[in-house]
This record gives C-alpha cells, sequence and structure tokens, in this order.
C-alpha cells in the first residue's frame, strides 16, 4: 500500500504541476475558456464572466502549489481534501461538457495539447481514483525533508507561481504553443493538404414510410426510399483534419483584404479585439510607436471585432494615422494575449509579437 501511494503521488503531483504550469503561462487563455464554460449556452453563470480572469489565476496557481505540497508531503490533510475538491469540480465540467456537447477542448493543457471532452473527462475518471487512494490512505504521506525546509520550498512555490503569473500577464506567454506564434506563417496554418483526412458525417433521415416512421442513415447522400421526408439530423463522428487557423480574415466594410495584407513585406497588426476593453495606457502608447513604424516604410493597420462606431471614436479620439479592420474576436484574443498588442508580418510570417508594455523593444 505504501509502494501504491507513492506512485499515486508522484503520478497526480507531477500532472498538476505540468498541468498547473501550461495555464500559468498563459492565465488570460484559462480565463478565456473560463468565460465559455460560464456562458448562457454552458454553464449559464454570466455573473462571474467578469472575474475569469482573477478565478483563472487562482485556479491555476493553487493547481500548481498543491502538485508540489503533495510531492514534498507538505500539510497532508489541506492537500489531499483540496485535490480532491478540485477533481471532482473539474469532472463534473468536463462531463458536462462531454455530454452536452458544450465546449469542445477544456483547456486543461492550454494550448500545447488538445483533449477532446470525454478524453479530458476520462484523465479526471482516472484522477479521482488515484486521489481518492490518496485519500484513504492519507497515513502514508509523509514529508520528505524537516519541517523548517518543507515550509521554506511550499513558501517559495507559491511565490514563484504569482511572480510568474504577474510576469506574463503584464508581457507575453513565455511558450507560445499557439498557430500565430513567432516564425508561423499564417497562410500555410490555413492550408488543408489535398490528402488530409476529410470529416466523416452522419446523416440520419426521418421518413413517413406506409404509415410509419423510419430512420434512414447515409453518409450525404439523399436516400433512395418509397416515403414522405419529414427531416434529416447530422451527427459529426470525425472532424478530419482540422488546420491550425480557421477564421483568420483582415475585412473592410466592402471587401476581404487578407491576401492583400499578408502579401506585405512589412506589416504591423495591432491588435485590439474590444475597442471599448483596450487598456487606455497602451492605446496611448500606440500613437507615437505607429507613426514611428509609417515612416520607416511599415503598412500599419488596425485588427478589432468592434464596430464602425468604435472604430471611428478611437481613432478620431487618439489621432491614429492607421485604419482599423474586421476580424473575429476569437481570432484575434488567440494571436497576441494583450489588448493591445502588436504583431510584424513579413510575407504572411510572424517576425515579432509583443504585449504594449513592451513595444518599444520591437525591431522596425
Amino acid at each position: 500500500m505504501k509502494i501504491l501511494v507513492t506512485i499515486c503521488r508522484i503520478f497526480v503531483g507531477v500532472l498538476f504541476i505540468i498541468s498547473g504550469l501550461i495555464k500559468l503561462n498563459d492565465p488570460l487563455g484559462f480565463s478565456y475558456k473560463l468565460q465559455e464554460y460560464f456562458g448562457a449556452d454552458v454553464l449559464n453563470l454570466p455573473f462571474l464572466e467578469p472575474y475569469a480572469l482573477g478565478i483563472s489565476v487562482f485556479v491555476v496557481v493553487f493547481e500548481v502549489v498543491l502538485g508540489v505540497f503533495l510531492l514534498i508531503g507538505y500539510k497532508p490533510k489541506f492537500t489531499v481534501w483540496s485535490l480532491l475538491g478540485m477533481i471532482v469540480f473539474f469532472t463534473f465540467l468536463t462531463f458536462y461538457s462531454a455530454y452536452f456537447d458544450k465546449v469542445k477542448d477544456c483547456g486543461c493543457f492550454g494550448d500545447a495539447l488538445k483533449l477532446t471532452p470525454w478524453e479530458s473527462f476520462t484523465k479526471d475518471v482516472i484522477l479521482l481514483v488515484l486521489i481518492l487512494i490518496l485519500f484513504f490512505r492519507i497515513k502514508h504521506i509523509k514529508p520528505l525533508f524537516n519541517k523548517l525546509p518543507t515550509t521554506i520550498i511550499a513558501l517559495l512555490s507559491f511565490i514563484f507561481c504569482l511572480w510568474f503569473g504577474y510576469h506574463v500577464l503584464m508581457h507575453l506567454p513565455t511558450v507560445d504553443f499557439r498557430a500565430y506564434k513567432i516564425g508561423n506563417n499564417i497562410e500555410e496554418q490555413m492550408i488543408i493538404p489535398d490528402d488530409a483526412q476529410k470529416p466523416i458525417v452522419e446523416y440520419n433521415w426521418k421518413f413517413k414510410i406506409n404509415g410509419e416512421e423510419k430512420i434512414i442513415t447515409t453518409n450525404g447522400s439523399y436516400p433512395t426510399v418509397d416515403g414522405d421526408y419529414i427531416s434529416v439530423d447530422s451527427k459529426v463522428i470525425d472532424e478530419g483534419y482540422v488546420p491550425p487557423i480557421q477564421d483568420f480574415s483582415i475585412e473592410s466594410d466592402e471587401e476581404d483584404m487578407t491576401q492583400h495584407f499578408l502579401a506585405e513585406n512589412k506589416l504591423m497588426i495591432i491588435a485590439m479585439y474590444d475597442l471599448t476593453k483596450a487598456e487606455k495606457e497602451g492605446v496611448a502608447k500606440l500613437k507615437a510607436f505607429s507613426d514611428k513604424a509609417i515612416k520607416k516604410g511599415w503598412t500599419v493597420i488596425g485588427l478589432t471585432s468592434s464596430g464602425g462606431d468604435a472604430k471611428a471614436y478611437i481613432k478620431s479620439q487618439y489621432n491614429f494615422s492607421f485604419d482599423f479592420y474586421l476580424c473575429d474576436e476569437k481570432v484575434i484574443k488567440t494571436m497576441v494575449r494583450a489588448n493591445p498588442g502588436v504583431l510584424l508580418l513579413n510575407k504572411g510570417t510572424v517576425k515579432q509579437k509583443s504585449h504594449w508594455n513592451d513595444i518599444d523593444d520591437l525591431e522596425l
């Protein structure tokens, strides 16, 4: 039993630390995932959406710290009870997402590893079993060191997590796992290869045949039956190949300008997913910086999901010399974890990326 508890202790502790650090590397991204869960079409808790970032930081810091506590044997009762409460909550969320098909990716490992809802639920069930073993055999969890060094390690882990979370929020994630990371070409990330796996969709056709309703299943073709058509439902069995970037676009009021701008040698994108929520200090820094870039031959554009009135207001308010174009909010949030943030592109390839705090470090 001691060996089993040790194995469970190491596995659970290491997994919580890895999962927590990946999310702590990008707490803003995890907060976007929490906003999905809090939305009206999932848990219907919209009053929690404004607090998503604070909840995100608390959860991921707590997750890493609990993993460290478990490994070093610091306060076993508190640690195991907390782990049990957290995994029960996560198991409920992943089951809800999987069963009701609400959230496609739980965000357990951020953008580093994508899991389907049922894969996430299975992972949480396994962790729940392992944590229950620790719960019922808590007496076998002993500190690795004496009281003083154990307490110091626990405190240092907590301080490190707080510092790291603050650092990436004030700058950008230390490791970028997204499709818009430096070095990636946006157009190439949107291509679907000719030999890519095709999606598998099942169609269930409902007909009235000889006075009885019957379901006929096909892969999409209209069934040849002698009866009256009633309705059809489709179900995705396998999504097939999904390109890393799907919905990126740069649109004016009149046309799609995506290909035009991605062909530019020196393109600066100033990304603000919501102009009304952009950090004013960051927006104020953009005027002098964008004018400097234009003088050095850069094509500068703004990218936002906000409407025409918001675009016109912010342009006149700050006297910007560039125009704003339309893009999906979720895409902009994925491009750069800052509002505003800046990307420098060469023929569609991301060369540099920056939080508004660090725009002076960009090399023009």
